[in-house]
């Protein structure tokens, strides 16, 4: 059995509609089996779409963006970003991609394991890390996030804080020297540390 953080999707492909109602809009994006949150936005994701921090004209990366959740909204809310999306399920990065196109949203998608394909640093990194794979995971997202981000950059990372979140703040106090809270709801905060050298 394979899992939505694992590169390939055994389960056979079941297509899902979702329709998402946010900013005043309707949006349908396609999703499928093998996919994180297949069905719908989660609370957590939603949380990070409509609350972290960005400014236009920012180069911002969705690091393990499922089927393209927050690479594909954020632009809603802020207008002159550069958006990279990137997931180590190729199944998610496929209907990152097809989304973005139904949009036609200039998306960058890529399928990559961690940062093994990424070569950019950038301004913001945003993610919803996968706790359920393991602390050592989501402490590898913190970390490689720190050496692909500009000095000055950041990371905002959303977690449910009574399971496993403050333990991510944690290590993101370490690594960074700093963690603020930019947002609370359903039990789930955004952490954002500041790369400051």
């Amino acid at each position: 059995m394979t899992h939505y953080f694992d590169k390939e999707q055994t389960a056979p492909l079941r297509e899902e509609i979702i329709k998402v109602h946010l900013f005043n809009k309707e949006f349908q994006y396609l999703s499928a089996s093998g996919l994180f949150s297949r069905e719908h936005v989660d609370n957590a994701t939603k949380l990070l779409i409509e609350k972290c921090e960005l400014s236009s004209g920012q180069k911002v990366l969705d690091l393990g963006c499922g089927w393209g959740a927050v690479a594909l909204l954020i632009g809603e809310r802020v207008s002159g970003l550069e958006i990279t999306a990137s997931d180590v399920n190729a199944r998610a990065a496929s209907y990152t991609r097809k989304n973005a196109k139904k949009y036609k949203l200039p998306i960058k998608v890529k399928a990559s394991n961690l940062f093994e394909k990424l070569d950019d640093d950038y301004d913001v990194i945003l993610t919803n890390p996968p706790y359920v794979a393991g602390r050592e995971t989501c402490f590898a997202f913190i970390e490689g996030s720190f050496t692909h981000l500009k000095k000055g950059g950041n990371l905002q990372l959303v977690a449910r804080h009574s399971k496993g979140g403050k333990v991510l703040e944690g290590h993101m106090q370490e690594l960074f020297g700093n963690v603020t809270t930019v947002a609370k709801g359903s039990g789930f905060r955004i952490y954002k540390s500041v790369k400051e050298y």
